[in-house]
Order: C-alpha cells, then sequence, then structure tokens
C-alpha cells in the first residue's frame, strides 16, 4: 500500500505542476521537443523535491503518521523543506527555473489532492476494506510474533480469521482457536481464508499436508510464517530457522557481479568523501581537540571478513581511560564527550572509516563490524552468526538505519535478525535503501540511540 500510494501521489504531483506550467504558458507543447522536454524537467524537479521532502518527513511511515491528524500536522513543514531543497536544485540546475505563477498555482491542486488521497487511505485502513483474511496454521512462538507484527501494520490490509492448532486450546491468544488440524478442511468452508500461513513449530510428522495440498487446489495461497515475517518486518526470525533451511538456501550466495559493483562503489564513494568532505573531516578533528583531551581518532581491533582482524578508525567520542573499558556503547555513557554526542547522533564519527574501505576491510554497506574482544562471545550465542562474516562489513548497514546501537547481548541478537536480513536478501536496490534512510540519519539525527 506505501509503494502504491507513493506512486499515486507521484503521478499527481507531477500532472498538477505539468498541467499549471502548460496554462500559465499558453502554448501547445507537443509542436517543439525542446520545450516539451524543458516542460518534463521542470514538473520532475518538483515532483522529485516534494517526494523527497514526504519521505524525509516520515509521511510514508505509518507507524509515525497513523492517522490523518498526524499527517496533516506534517504535511506543512514537509513542503517547507521541498521549496528548500526545489531552491537548491534551482541554485545548480537555474535552467529548470519555473515561474512563480505555476508553482504557487499547483501548491492548491497538490495540497487538495494530497488531502483526499490520504483520507480515502486512512478510511481503507480503519474500515478494513480490501483485507486479506489469514489464517494460521500452528501456535509456536513465531506466531505470536506474526500477530504482533500484523496488528502493528493495519496499512498492510491484513486480517488474522484465526488459528488451527491440536492441542492449544489451554494457550491463551487473542484470535479465536478454530480447533485442531484434523478438521482443517472445515474450517477453511467456515473461515473462507486468502491465505494459509504455516506456523507450526513442529513439522515433521505433524504437517497436513494432504489438507494444504487441497487447499491451494481451492486456489487459497500458502505461505511459510518465516517468509511473511521477513517481508513484514526486514528482518529474520533466527530462532525459527532450521539448518538446513539456510545450508540449501541460494538465497545467501550473490553473483560476482553484485560483488564487484559493490565493490567498486564503495571505493569511488570512499574516495569522494575523503575528498569532498576534507574540511568537515578537518572542522571535526578540530573541535574533539578543543573539546577534550586524547587523539583526535579511535583505533579498534574489529572482527571483519571470515572474522579476519583489523584496525577500525573512528572520530573519537569518550574520554580516553588508563583501564579496559567496555565493549557495550550503554556501559560507557558517562564518557562520551560534548562533541562526541553529536558526532553519534549524525553518525559523523564513523567518516574516517573511509580509509578502511581504501584498505580494504570494509564497504560502504554492510554489517557493522564488530570488537575482537567480543566476537567468540557472539559467534557461541547468537543462531547463524557465522554467516555475518561472510560479506565485508560496512560503515552502515540494514541494522543500523534500523535499529541503532545494541547495550546487551539480547539486543545484539534483536540486531542479528536485520543483519541476516541483510546477508540474504542484499542487492544494489537494499544498498540504494539504505544509503537514502542514512543520509536521513545523517540529517536529522533520526535512528541514532
Amino acid at each position: 500500500m506505501v509503494w502504491t500510494l507513493a506512486v499515486v501521489e507521484a503521478s499527481a504531483l507531477f500532472g498538477a505542476v505539468s498541467g499549471m506550467i502548460f496554462v500559465w504558458r499558453q502554448q501547445t507543447v507537443l509542436v517543439d521537443w525542446l520545450d516539451a522536454a524543458i516542460l518534463l524537467g521542470q514538473a520532475v524537479a518538483v515532483t522529485s523535491c516534494c517526494i523527497v521532502a514526504f519521505y524525509y518527513n516520515d509521511l510514508y511511515d505509518f507507524r509515525i503518521v497513523p492517522n490523518f491528524a498526524a499527517f496533516v500536522a506534517r504535511l506543512f513543514h514537509s513542503f517547507g523543506v521541498a521549496f528548500i531543497l526545489l531552491a537548491a536544485l534551482y541554485t545548480l540546475f537555474p535552467d529548470i527555473r519555473i515561474g512563480s505563477g505555476p508553482l504557487v498555482s499547483s501548491v492548491p491542486l497538490i495540497i487538495g489532492f494530497l488531502v483526499l488521497a490520504r483520507a480515502a487511505s486512512y478510511a481503507v485502513i480503519r474500515r478494513h476494506l480490501f483485507t486479506e483474511r489469514l489464517l494460521m496454521v500452528g501456535m509456536s512462538a513465531l506466531a505470536r510474533k506474526l500477530v504482533d507484527e500484523i496488528d502493528a501494520r493495519p496499512q498492510s490490509r491484513r486480517v488474522i480469521v484465526g488459528i488451527a492448532d491440536d492441542g492449544a486450546e489451554e494457550l491463551s491468544f487473542r484470535y479465536p482457536l478454530l480447533g485442531p488440524l484434523a478438521r482443517l478442511e472445515k474450517i477453511l468452508d467456515e473461515t473462507r481464508p486468502h491465505q494459509i500461513i504455516v506456523t507450526m513449530a513442529e513439522r515433521r510428522g505433524h504437517l497436513p499436508v494432504l489438507e494444504l495440498l487441497a487447499a491451494r487446489g481451492r486456489g487459497i495461497a500458502i505461505d511459510d510464517g518465516v517468509t511473511l515475517y521477513e517481508s513484514l518486518t526486514g528482518k529474520m526470525a533466527i530462532e525459527s530457522l532450521t539448518p538446513s533451511t539456510v545450508i540449501f538456501s541460494p538465497d545467501f550466495r550473490r553473483a560476482r557481479i553484485y560483488s564487484a559493483l559493490s565493490r567498486a562503489i564503495s571505493l569511488s564513494a570512499a574516495l569522494a568523501g575523503l575528498v569532498g568532505l576534507m574540511p568537515l573531516l578537518a572542522l571535526i578533528a578540530l573541535a574533539i581537540k578543543l573539546d577534550s583531551s586524547g587523539p583526535v581518532l579511535f583505533i579498534h581491533d574489529r572482527a571483519g571478513l571470515r572474522g579476519k582482524q583489523f584496525r577500525l578508525l573512528k572520530f573519537r567520542t569518550m574520554r580516553p581511560t588508563a583501564y579496559e573499558a567496555s565493549a557495550w556503547a550503554g556501559d560507557n555513557g558517562d564518557r562520551i564527550t560534548r562533541v562526541g554526542k553529536w558526532l553519534r547522533r549524525f553518525r559523523l564519527d564513523e567518516l574516517p572509516q573511509f580509509v578502511n574501505i581504501l584498505r580494504g576491510d570494509m564497504n560502504l554497506i554492510g554489517p557493522r563490524p564488530h570488537p575482537v574482544s567480543n566476537f567468540d562471545l557472539f559467534n557461541a550465542r547468537i543462531p547463524y552468526y557465522s554467516l555475518r562474516t561472510t560479506v565485508r562489513p560496512g560503515v552502515t548497514g540494514w541494522a543500523q538505519v534500523r535499529y541503532g546501537y545494541a547495550n546487551n547481548l539480547e539486543e545484539e541478537t534483536e540486531k542479528m535478525r536485520y543483519d541476516l536480513y541483510y546477508v540474504k536478501h542484499r542487492s544494489l536496490w537494499l544498498d540504494l535503501r539504505i544509503i537514502v534512510d542514512s543520509v536521513k540519519i545523517v540529517l536529522f539525527g533520526r535512528g541514532a540511540r
């Protein structure tokens, strides 16, 4: 629904802007192809600035804007950001500038359409229209997690009609327990689900194969609960994975062309970053020296690709100590300097790792490298941790933009769910999404804990 809404709104913005430009110019643009190209470029510029502003103000995150009032409260601030982006774009590319007349005229049309479209969207969510009815087969910890995730995402338009399971009557569950698996066919007749989600903890010898095949023959989609959990949350239910699923899955291997392109992009970005951000790097170094005594850089031993040790470079954000400090961020809160607080909030302390990229220790995108001192602990206590080391660590990553810092083993396990998702699904598209979200953190300080 989110992607559909973004496409619809972008199309409406483009139509409103291009229409107003055409009306104000009072000429037929198809007579001159160059004139048509200029008009399209102007409309695309305005549309792009608006959509980027909407995204960075979280208008497409229904957890942040769960209702129409929350959307309206953020809408006008988003337009302010859009106009700033547009002014910067006009400074760089003055030829795409449009007159104030068509721009001002298009704003009421844009706002009117956005308000109507979002009001309709929230009505659809609130009234559960066009929903997909789900029947869950099997009571388990995974089933409970899925219920929580689905309930937290009304915009996904999924409705749970109940659960079928043997001997689960004594367990508390906020959706109806519809009976044992032996009467699955009757349960399907009673509930008429669009999709069956298999969430059984133990499937060998218990999976109702014949009944599920019959359901598939009736046109009912059948999906694995682990797969649905991944698509909903962007992380993996590592406790519900079986070793054979991981071992034989082709998803944890990537083509060499992706690895080569990813490495080339990382090297280019690191080189451009070091050159283009040199004034900022010098300013940060000066601020660190003026704020507290100690070195500018913090150098720490980390575990990289295949567990190989390397020396990670960061701007120092804490006061030095004479003793061996804890590797957990939460244990060192009293040591964070004034400058360090801001560097950590906007992740600017990570910039020296461009040097690590050039050395070959890291990529731009990947799981964050863990301290060597914690490597053996994580490898022993976190399921499938070794898979994390099969890719080169990154300056930023999926777990960083989705979760933030971890302060104990439980939180590191939660981050591992995101890291494993990245290892399985990594692609140039996912890398681009991580970069976009990382820019949001750098600009607004969101996501860092």
